[in-house]
């Protein structure tokens, strides 16, 4: 039996099955921990060959190349893959949780898909790049919905960019999950990430904000929840720092 271990990550193997919990954040990021792909590729590949993958998942999300990544590696492994959303599988969580061949949620978990957000510093074609990089990366992860959903690309462009969360009947509704399952008492933990730091605009979990059903889709030109100041505020202090040190060892 092979066993690794991290603050909310676990990779547990013994005989033919392997056993994975993603509790935490995806990708190292500005903020510390997470579950970088790196570090994922180089923990399931010490499994050796197993049959079958359970992938538990409780995420807010985080890195969309990491996340990615981590989908890659377990859509390729020659694994039957059991995906189950334990509490949270938000934006690029909700990717990864696309790789099971099999994807459950519990009847009180949620999912939530949207178009991936970025920092830019620059001039206007620095600022046009970024956008432009977005445009891309959010059409990767539409075919990637598309694949498991066979929903058409534009309603799933639409769904993402209006921010759509999604209970468990209505992740098998729309085709993001196969089935619900009963819950456990600790997908409740969805609430203790800071869901704030990812700016999701229209989260159940905060406070006062209603869950919005899948099927009410809105423009991207709808008004928006104001920004996270402080979040940003403090983003962009970190951002700051990097491009100082940056700027001395060019020196």
């Amino acid at each position: 039996m092979s066993e690794t271990k991290g603050r909310g990550y676990s990779i547990k193997a013994k005989a033919k099955e392997a056993e994975i919990y993603l509790y935490e954040e995806i990708g190292e990021g500005y903020f510390g921990g997470g579950v970088s792909a790196k570090q994922f590729s180089k923990d399931l590949k010490a499994v050796g060959e197993v049959e079958t993958i359970t992938v538990r998942i409780n995420s807010p999300g985080g890195d969309v190349f990491d996340g990615n990544t981590i989908y890659n590696l377990l859509k390729q492994h020659s694994a039957h893959v059991v995906v189950y959303v334990d509490g949270l599988a938000a934006s690029i969580a909700s990717v990864i949780a696309m790789a099971g061949d099999e994807i459950h949620m519990a009847d009180n978990a949620l999912m939530m898909i949207h178009d991936p957000w970025s920092f830019a510093i620059g001039n206007a074609a620095d600022m046009r790049e970024t956008a432009d990089r977005l445009d891309k990366v959010t059409g990767t992860i539409v075919r990637t919905y598309a694949k498991k959903t066979g929903k058409d690309e534009q309603e799933l462009a639409d769904m993402m960019a209006a921010e759509t969360w999604m209970n468990a009947d209505e992740a098998v509704e729309h085709g993001f999950a196969d089935s619900v399952v009963d819950a456990l008492p600790m997908a409740a933990s969805a609430q203790l990430f800071d869901l704030e730091k990812f700016r999701y605009k229209r989260s159940p979990l905060a406070a006062g904000t209603p869950m919005r059903p899948a099927a009410e889709v809105r423009a991207p030109g709808d008004a928006d929840a104001a920004p996270n100041l402080e979040f940003l505020d403090a983003a962009m202090q970190k951002i700051s720092a990097v491009l100082e040190r940056t700027k001395l060892k060019a020196a």
